[in-house]
């Protein structure tokens, strides 16, 4: 077969340029050897091709076909000579069988193809490997003419930089499979450990973090297990859950307690001034860069850096961190000397980086480095029992800041442990400081709280448009809400407009009144303030209505 010249030199170029794309352009690696074979069979004419690696026993495996499925070809529709294969791997030199019939090691490959019979046929193999040893081979057929003007070198040549190609490309998808199976069980196992772990409370480190309950007890064991490792740690929570409480933790509870604890909000900086104040800058790199300074990173080195909202960087900035994640190192802005940190990463995050993976917004690879061991931090409303812990431990830090000495009364306790708290411990804390700030007395009681003044706003965060807002108070824990927290009641007529204190009725329409009252109170979890919306009345002309016909208020 006569080969043109200029085809000898553009075709490999071409070629090589093709295979390069497509290797480069999936993650799949069957796909891509599928793609790269069907880029051999156009350039070379090729009958079958075949690219053969080894398994995890060292045994060669078929692992891309062309002319039929892969899984058609394994399960014996292609009698491919494993032995041929198995010799160039271990030897690591190419073979070339002219005419195939005529190679002892692929008689049983040819007497068993019925596309090769009555034509010459020849058989290329060559190593696939990235050092000396080689762990597959790429293997080719063509028919063959005869020609003496045809040489198998050039062909040769090509199937040789096309190996290495496919060598270089399964090296690195092997390795990304390693790292991410390691990740994987080095997190079930720190997991494992940390169920086991049986929590000692208190714990030094966590005072500021209060909390019995059984969800926040899970919790301290998880830190405990965890701080005193080297591994990257993940809190995930709502927001006002406490996720830069237990990362300080972390850090006061680790080896590396006596070194720097640096924090960074990623969702507060843009892209080009976050990279500045995690790797630093050089002198001259930007307008307002007069002097060389240091990065996060570098203030942090051998200590922790905890990185608050996470899931809110950049898909171009994602790459530049995960390059430091996984090497440890970086260069400054505008400058070119690489810097080495030893670094321990606590991160953060409020959204579902799970979602963010799959809808392409968030880096997999970038995940797998985060997500080594991930805390979850529950929110307020699954652990009502640590409210009125958690509101004394605010009404302490208020009474040191403010030379005050306040208290609550019991029953201003039992109103906070049933509110629901959208904002978590931070709503919590705001709503303590509120009441001790405009509390007159020494004790705060039940009506210095704000909803029961009917001035608690943060309910209105979650009502439906068009629906009068709810307060936040509820009888046990529901899942985040879409609309009020209480659903509303059903449609009842309203009492006719009275003065203060409620007007007479007729007579004979007082049991007809006390009964609305009732039925009132109870729509509403004898709430007086949301009773009096529901009526069209004051929540003072409940309170008067109230005593009138003798109703006891009743505590759910």
């Amino acid at each position: 077969m006569s080969v043109n010249r200029a085809d000898e030199s553009a075709l490999p170029l071409i070629g090589v340029y093709e295979i390069s794309k497509i290797l480069g352009a999936t993650l799949d690696l069957k796909k891509a050897l599928h793609d790269v074979l069907n880029v051999l069979s156009a350039y070379l004419n090729m009958r079958h091709g075949a690219v053969v690696l080894n398994d995890d026993t060292g045994k060669p495996t078929l692992a891309a076909v062309t002319g039929m499925s892969l899984q058609a070809a394994r399960d014996g529709g292609l009698k491919y000579p494993f032995t041929a294969a198995a010799k160039v791997i271990s030897t690591g030199v190419p073979m070339v069988a002219a005419n195939a019939i005529d190679e002892p090691l692929l008689a049983d490959y040819v007497t068993g193809n019925a596309a090769l019979e009555g034509e010459d046929v020849s058989f290329f193999c060559v190593p696939i490997k990235t050092t000396e040893k080689a762990f597959g081979a790429l293997s080719v057929e063509r028919v063959w003419d005869g020609s003496p003007q045809y040489t198998f070198e050039h062909d040769l040549r090509f199937l040789t930089m096309v190996a290495t190609l496919v060598g270089q490309t399964v090296s690195l998808h092997r390795k990304v499979a390693a790292d991410r199976q390691t990740l994987m069980t080095d997190t079930s196992r720190l997991k494992k450990q940390m169920e086991d772990a049986a929590p000692a409370l208190p714990i030094k480190g966590l005072e500021d973090v209060v909390g019995t309950s059984e969800a926040m007890t899970r919790v301290f064991g998880q830190v405990q297990q965890a701080a005193s490792t080297k591994a990257t740690i993940l809190l995930r929570g709502e927001s006002g859950t406490g996720k830069e409480l237990v990362a300080r933790a972390v850090h006061i509870l680790s080896p590396r307690a006596q070194k720097p604890f640096i924090k960074v909000n990623c969702a507060a900086l843009s892209e080009s001034v976050l990279e500045s104040e995690l790797f630093g800058h050089e002198k001259g790199s930007f307008t307002g860069a007069v002097a060389d300074r240091k990065g996060r990173f570098e203030l942090a080195h051998t200590g922790t850096l905890f990185l608050d909202e996470i899931g809110e960087i950049s898909s171009n900035f994602q790459a530049k961190l995960l390059r430091v994640l996984q090497e440890g190192e970086f260069e400054r802005v505008g400058g070119t000397k690489t810097v080495k940190v030893d670094v321990r990463l606590v991160a953060a995050t409020n959204r579902d980086l799970e979602a963010a993976v799959s809808d392409g917004s968030f880096r997999s690879d970038l995940y797998f480095r985060l997500n080594v061991v991930p805390i979850f931090l529950p929110p307020l409303r699954e652990r009502q029992g640590d409210i009125p812990l958690l509101a004394m431990y605010f009404l302490k830090q208020f009474n040191t800041e403010n030379s005050r000495a306040l208290s609550f009364s019991d029953k201003a306790l039992q109103v906070l442990q049933c509110c629901y708290f959208p904002g978590n411990v931070r709503e919590l804390e705001n709503c303590v400081y509120r009441t001790a700030t405009m509390t007159r007395g020494q004790v705060i009681e039940e009506m210095d709280l704000s909803c029961r003044q009917d001035t608690c706003l943060s309910s209105s965060l979650w009502s439906k448009p068009g629906q009068a807002h709810a307060t936040n108070q509820r009888s046990a824990p529901v899942p985040v809400p879409t609309g009020p927290l209480v659903p509303p009641a059903p449609p009842v007529a309203a009492a006719p407009p009275v003065a203060d204190p409620v007007a007479p009725l007729a007579e004979g329409d007082d049991a007809s009144e006390r009964d609305r009252l009732i039925q009132a109170m109870e729509k509403c979890g004898w709430v007086q303030a949301k009773a009096a919306r529901l009526m069209g009345l004051t929540p003072r002309q409940i309170g008067y209505a109230l005593k009138k016909h003798n109703i006891e208020v009743r505590q759910l």
